[in-house]
């Protein structure tokens, strides 16, 4: 697809912060924006260049929940880490208020260094995390739950019943009171999303060109 970037600035880049439940479709809407020309990031990816044998969150993801957490070859053990927050509302809870700060800092470096027009950060805690504070227009990205379950049934070998407890363990996307510029529903077709993620990237570069430096 044709880069619809003009050129980047020295300015701070303008960056869509892209959200939703899990399995709902923010690594689809994040691939149309990066062939647009946006350099994406993904807080997962970041969270997992966070917990290599013998880092400092690795250490304390062990601390809290004990060694049966690691595989034999020091590297953590997400299935089993899984089988564990997914059970417990509270365990959950611990989870996030140690990984959250690591993940946002990395995110954030990762942003301070960028040379890119337009950032994506693709995270599914983004406003839980604090990192909504970081961005300059909000996503929503939906999928009904069924479909939901269905993808992550195909994507993680998951039964239904452990999709179903995901899906619903991940609660909702934004707190109360937070309302996203976009909403986009991956529920359908490819050629739909599509389409409401070009519909949307005009409108961001429309109302960009007008007020802001990062976009010549």
């Amino acid at each position: 697809m044709t880069n619809d970037l003009s050129g980047a600035t020295s300015c701070a880049p303008l960056v869509i912060g892209l959200t939703g439940p899990i399995a709902s479709g923010k690594s689809t809407v994040a691939e149309m924006l990066r062939e647009h020309g946006a350099e994406t990031i993904d807080a997962d990816q970041v969270y997992h260049s966070l917990i290599k044998p013998q880092m400092p969150l690795l250490r304390d993801i062990v601390d809290r929940f004990g060694p049966t957490v690691l595989r034999e070859n020091g590297e953590l053990n997400r299935s089993a880490l899984a089988s564990i927050v997914f059970d417990d509302p509270d365990a959950l809870a611990d989870l996030d208020r140690i990984t959250h700060p690591a993940v946002v800092a990395a995110v954030r470096r990762r942003i301070g260094r960028s040379n890119a027009p337009i950032v994506v950060v693709e995270a599914v805690k983004l406003a839980q995390s604090g990192l909504a504070a970081d961005v300059n227009s909000l996503w929503l990205i939906t999928a009904d739950s069924e479909t939901r379950i269905d993808r992550l049934m195909s994507r993680s070998g998951l039964s239904r019943e452990e999709a179903r407890k995901r899906v619903l363990a991940g609660g909702a996307p934004l707190p109360f009171g937070t309302h996203p510029d976009v909403v986009i529903d991956d529920s359908g077709s490819l050629a739909a999303t599509r389409n409401a993620v070009d519909a949307a990237w005009r409108v961001l570069l429309e109302s960009s060109s007008q007020d802001r430096c990062t976009l010549a």
